[in-house]
């Protein structure tokens, strides 16, 4: 290391290093093997994660149809009743078919 080096003109004493240069090649060692660590920590803790949000994107399609569900249970009833009736004229029963259904009280009378 480049501290470790003697200068010209000194004694050979600087060859050796001191307990302040010993104590912090230690202590800098020590920092460098916690820095490893760390980084290996926040690596599994990425992987962790990815796979987390893997499974909750699975349930994707779960929480739609759990949406338009609780959609169409907190609509007033009146909104129901119509989305009912749209959705019978999209499929191509015609509102006499569907008033056919419930007999009239002078359909009754006449078929007596």
């Amino acid at each position: 290391m480049a501290w470790l080096q003697s200068t010209p003109g000194s004694s050979g004493r600087a060859a050796t290093p001191t307990v302040f240069e010993q104590q912090r090649e230690e202590l800098v060692r020590e920092i460098a093997v916690g820095m490893e660590q760390v980084l290996q920590n926040i690596n599994r803790l990425n992987r962790n994660l990815e796979s987390i949000i893997t499974v909750g994107n699975e349930f994707g399609s779960v929480e739609a149809l759990w949406s338009q569900f609780e959609n169409f249970m907190g609509r007033p009833e009146e909104e129901v009743e119509e989305a009912v009736q749209g959705k019978r004229h999209v499929s191509g029963e015609s509102e006499k078919h569907v008033k056919s259904e419930t007999p009239h009280k002078d359909d009754e009378s006449m078929a007596q």
